[in-house]
């Protein structure tokens, strides 16, 4: 059974029904490495696609069999978490800060998205973390970014004004990604959790402000569902720098069959 207090806070066009669901696998192809034709005819199983994305039901664990899987052909990761590169739109030869990148899915995928061009500072706070993201970044081909492993809160001393754009995937309570049938996908939750969370998220988004030049693009996002870890800390940074920041836009991706709860934010420095 899901939490009560978290049914009690759910925005209103979400059913606690939308949580009546386990997700099926879906990965996205690898740029670097291969095209959408290729690893199509090298699929034996069903699925269909979205948006250039592969959804199926056959079991991951047979997926990681896959050679395709292994030498980083395709890379396995959630619908909804394949926007927010997207929305921030990296051009080849820019510069871009990924401020809370472990694993590196959003990492590799704007890598390819740059070609593999210009420079990504990949940054995670976590060093069992940053193993994990080395290796991913290695097997997908990735030679474009710099690794660091450091307190993001504190990024904007080492790089005022430096970065041409920010993506601020942060850490959050998950909550799109719960699912009635697996109360693994819950059981760490908590209003106390919630609170502390969005803190933290504020500190990492003025910092990742602090670090991109004027004029550039910051964009911010979490796989959960309450405004205080999502609309709530855009507010918050809002109002702490006024006139030095516009919100461009945002959008909420509500629990479904297929994706996962998500919350976007896109902004511009001023």
């Amino acid at each position: 059974m899901l939490p009560d207090k978290f049914l009690q806070n759910l925005p209103s066009d979400i059913k606690p029904s939308d949580f009546d669901r386990i997700l099926p696998t879906t990965f996205r192809v690898n740029t670097l490495k291969s095209d959408f034709e290729t690893i199509k005819s090298k699929l034996d199983f069903e699925y269909t696609v979205h948006d250039g994305a592969f959804i199926t039901n056959h079991p991951l664990r047979q997926i990681q069999e896959l050679d395709i899987y292994k030498k980083g052909e395709i890379y396995v990761q959630g619908l909804s978490s394949m926007l927010p590169p997207i929305i921030l739109d990296p051009k080849p030869n820019e510069i871009i800060l990924d401020i809370c990148s472990a694993p590196g899915s959003k990492t590799s995928q704007m890598a390819a998205l740059m070609q593999n061009t210009g420079q990504i500072i990949a940054n995670d706070n976590s060093r069992i973390r940053i193993y994990k993201l080395e290796a991913n970044l290695k097997n997908l081909g990735v030679t474009n970014t710099t690794i660091i492993n450091t307190s993001g809160q504190t990024l904007w001393q080492k790089y005022p004004d430096y970065f041409d754009k920010a993506l601020v995937d942060v850490p959050c309570s998950m909550e799109g990604r719960f699912s009635s049938l697996d109360p693994k996908s819950y059981k760490d939750w908590s209003p106390a959790k919630v609170k502390e969370l969005a803190q933290l998220q504020k500190f990492l988004l003025r910092s990742a402000f602090g670090c991109t030049k004027p004029g550039g693009t910051i964009v911010y996002s979490t796989c959960t569902l309450n405004t205080r870890e999502n609309e709530q800390v855009i507010e918050w940074l809002l109002e702490k720098e006024k006139d030095r920041i516009e919100l461009i836009s945002t959008q909420r991706i509500n629990p479904s069959p297929i994706m996962e709860g998500f919350f976007v934010a896109k902004l511009r420095k001023i």
